[in-house]
């Protein structure tokens, strides 16, 4: 197929055909850049998450686990420069009482009339531009002052940080090692759309690798070929990932390097995870402004030291709109055109459609009876018995299910079952009593995007 056959627009609408992801508010009207994930989308989403936990700590010795907390002491955000320079440059319209980045009035559209670009039409009265810090301000307790205004965390880095020395006494790790974990954060930014790649509110995977200032250089590189590994071991073509240095003007302050994986989404290249090094900025600015040492002391050399952090920091949101536009495909069968999603099985929402052949003759009572084994067993099964079996085929391929097992009128002969291959359309009759294992084995088999032969 055309490289160019997925678009943004045919995306989102699978999306919300399929109930993957839609707006969120919607009854209301929905809410600025605000999305929710309904069944298949939260499947999608915890897998990508799986995949990303089993990288940095099942099959890692390095690596711990944690879940810090959303809302963090104010003064938090105090020591890392948030509070002081967390903001973007924003413009408002007078007219249409709408509020634009400065930096993106080249494809925000006029608010009254979008076939124009903000401040291109007579009726438009733009503001000078005014610095809008993104965090989002909230309070602790049934009075609002000045002593019970916290944030909701913009980044799930900080509380790494705030719990570097907890985890030095319980884990008992030394450098280097990493503190991993994923979860919510919060900016209040004006985003152009796109559908999820910005929203307002992001799920992170993000983790702190602290490393001998010595040796950070060495490992900034080994955390750039092992991150753009993951995404190509999960199926995404490589031709479509670029790994971008940053330029000295666009490096955070507390950055001596950092380079950006990015992705060619149907918008264009994208950023979808930064590696940075952060040095040792952080833990020496949480230690200042929080009075406790943030150092670790190597009991056999006796040095001491404040470890040099390299931060893979990526969004699960990105993540999973990478993997959806990376997969989307459409061809035809029998002259009927097909969507297909043509993700890695792991990721696969759901990993095997077991579905009977007629609503009849028997065939409902045993397929419903190799779903349940097939659940029972930890598999991600569907049953569906609605409508012709090309339907239904084409149902499970919209939704990525590598494989169907069809209950027909010879398995109520042999016990056999047909299945079904996604991506080659191959149909093979095995055993209902050796199935479990075929499927298993299919699935842990090596995975190539059929799309790499196409472009």
């Amino acid at each position: 197929m055309p490289d160019d056959v997925v678009t943004m627009d045919k995306v989102v609408a699978l999306c919300k055909r399929r109930g993957f992801i839609f707006a969120a508010s919607d009854i209301y009207g929905g809410i600025a850049n605000t999305y929710d994930y309904g069944h298949y989308g939260v499947l999608l989403k915890n897998n990508v998450v799986g995949a990303w936990w089993k990288a940095m700590i099942q099959e890692r010795d390095d690596i711990v686990a944690l879940d810090s907390a959303i809302i963090q002491h104010p003064r938090t955000w105090e020591a890392s420069g948030h509070l002081a320079g967390f903001t973007d440059p924003l413009i408002d319209c007078k007219t249409c009482q709408q509020r634009f980045r400065a930096d993106h009035l080249a494809e925000s559209p006029c608010g009254r009339k979008p076939s124009k670009l903000a401040g291109e039409t007579p009726e438009c009265e733009l503001t000078e531009a005014r610095e809008f810090n993104l965090m989002f301000e909230t309070s602790i307790g049934p009075v609002k002052d000045a002593g019970s205004t916290v944030y909701l965390r913009p980044e799930t880095a900080q509380g790494i940080f705030l719990d570097f020395k907890h985890v030095l006494q319980f884990a008992r790790r030394k450098p280097p090692f990493g503190i991993a974990q994923v979860g919510k954060s919060f900016r209040n930014e004006i985003t152009p759309g796109n559908f999820i790649f910005r929203t307002l509110e992001f799920e992170q995977m993000e983790m702190e690798f602290f490393v001998p200032p010595a040796e950070a250089q060495q490992w900034h590189e080994y955390w750039l070929k092992t991150r753009m590994d993951w995404y190509t071991d999960l199926g995404i073509r490589p031709d479509h990932l670029m790994l971008r240095p940053h330029e000295a003007d666009e490096l955070s302050h507390y950055s001596s390097a950092t380079s950006d994986i990015e992705y060619r989404y149907p918008i264009g290249w994208q950023e979808l995870e930064g590696i940075a090094n952060r040095g040792d900025f952080d833990l020496i600015q949480h230690a200042r402004v929080s009075g406790e040492k943030l150092e670790f002391f190597d009991q056999q050399s006796g040095e001491r030291y404040v470890p040099h952090v390299i931060e893979p920091a990526a969004g699960v949101g990105r993540s999973v709109l990478a993997f959806l536009c990376d997969a989307y495909d459409e061809d035809e069968i029998g002259g009927e055109p097909r969507t297909v999603l043509k993700l890695h099985p792991a990721l696969a929402p759901v990993k095997v459609a077991v579905l009977p052949l007629l609503r009849k003759d028997g065939h409902p009572e045993v397929a419903r009876e190799i779903h349940a084994t097939l659940k029972r067993a930890g598999l991600q099964s569907e049953y569906d018995e609605g409508g012709s079996i090309g339907k239904r085929y084409r149902r499970q391929d919209e939704i990525g299910t590598p494989f169907g097992v069809t209950v027909d009128h010879q398995t109520l002969e042999d016990r056999t079952v047909t299945v079904r291959d996604r991506d080659t359309l191959t149909q093979e009759r095995i055993a209902i009593d050796a199935l479990g294992d075929e499927l298993e084995r299919r699935l842990r088999a090596e995975w190539r995007s059929p799309k790499l032969a196409t472009g």
